[in-house]
């Protein structure tokens, strides 16, 4: 008799990733194609189910081995139903029947949740989270994200959108503007374009000489891996901004802490490549400002799964 599977997929603007793991989070295979968003994305959940066909052939299984699919996409989305209702890379209609076409098309039962929930469960299931019920997960990427796991199960909130926790707002008054129509979210500061946006302003205002001058100079851009090198290096103006982003996400995960007292919350994203540079601050004003109970149990660690923690979470939704 062989082992059943789940499948995980992880739907982003440029590519699809796709795993099988077994019912104990065993990864078996793991791959990734791209996402045609030409003509509506029409082809997408039929470009998925004839790549979960054509690796089960490979790998010498057959559906029948495969209890069913979770996917991860970029909401918002109906939960019962299974309804996107607008997208911006993926070119489908708004109020696009995901959950039905894809089941249609792959011949699996099918469950969907946003993508920074999936990378969340992912992380609770096989990752820094592992054997905590009670977790907060972040990722610092182009944007911040964010999944809240109370007692094992996603926090979904009434529409979908809770775990929204880029945002919060950090900056009350004249803060920068950010794409969700708000002003002053965290994604505005923390996030790896926020930290470049702060950069440059604080460049424009000041005159005295950093290393983060020459590398506008020379290249033109800054990255915010440029921002943290130059922290670690001593650089004055660059550990200003460090300390800034830290202070505010220090902050905020304090609050997200105060309230909701998780066992662990689980920084991921590009920007938690970091490391100790931007962590050490968070966490010193994570004590600061969280209170005595949740300052001694509330643990802030990095992701560890990387890429894979969408379609390990994806799965999850699969076994579950």
């Amino acid at each position: 008799m062989q082992e059943k599977w789940v499948a995980g997929i992880d739907l982003g603007g440029t590519t699809v990733k796709i795993a099988f793991l077994s019912l104990n989070g065993d990864l078996i295979d793991h791959w990734e194609i791209p996402t045609d968003n030409s003509e509506e994305g029409k082809n997408i959940t039929s470009d998925i189910a004839k790549s979960i066909d054509a690796k089960l052939k490979e790998l010498g299984h057959s559906k029948e081995d495969v209890l069913g699919a979770g996917m991860g996409a970029p909401g918002p989305f109906d939960y019962e139903t299974g309804i996107i209702f607008n997208t911006v890379n993926l070119g489908w209609p708004d109020n696009f029947p995901l959950k039905a076409r894809l089941e249609a098309d792959l011949g699996l039962p099918v469950t969907i949740d946003n993508d920074a929930n999936c990378a969340a469960l992912g992380e609770m299931w096989k990752g820094a989270g592992e054997g905590a019920k009670d977790l907060v997960c972040v990722t610092l990427g182009t944007g911040v994200g964010g999944g809240v796991i109370i007692n094992g199960d996603i926090v979904q909130g009434v529409k979908g959108a809770a775990g929204e926790i880029g945002h919060l707002t950090a900056i009350v008054e004249n803060g920068a503007p950010c794409n969700c129509g708000k002003t002053g979210c965290l994604e505005t500061i923390a996030s790896a374009t926020g930290i470049v946006r702060l950069t440059k302003e604080r460049l424009a205002e000041r005159h005295t000489l950093s290393e983060l001058h020459s590398l506008l100079d020379q290249e033109g851009a800054i990255t915010a891996k440029d921002v943290f090198d130059a922290a670690k290096g001593g650089d004055e103006l660059a550990n200003e901004i460090v300390q800034f982003v830290a202070f505010h996400l220090g902050l905020v995960l304090a609050n997200i802490a105060n309230t909701l007292n998780p066992e662990k919350i689980v920084i991921g994203g590009g920007v938690s490549k970091a490391g100790d540079v931007l962590l050490d601050p968070v966490k010193e004003n994570f004590m600061k400002f969280s209170f005595k109970s949740v300052a001694e149990s509330t643990v802030i660690d990095v992701a560890t799964l990387g890429n894979t923690a969408g379609v390990i979470g994806a799965a999850w939704l699969a076994k579950s």
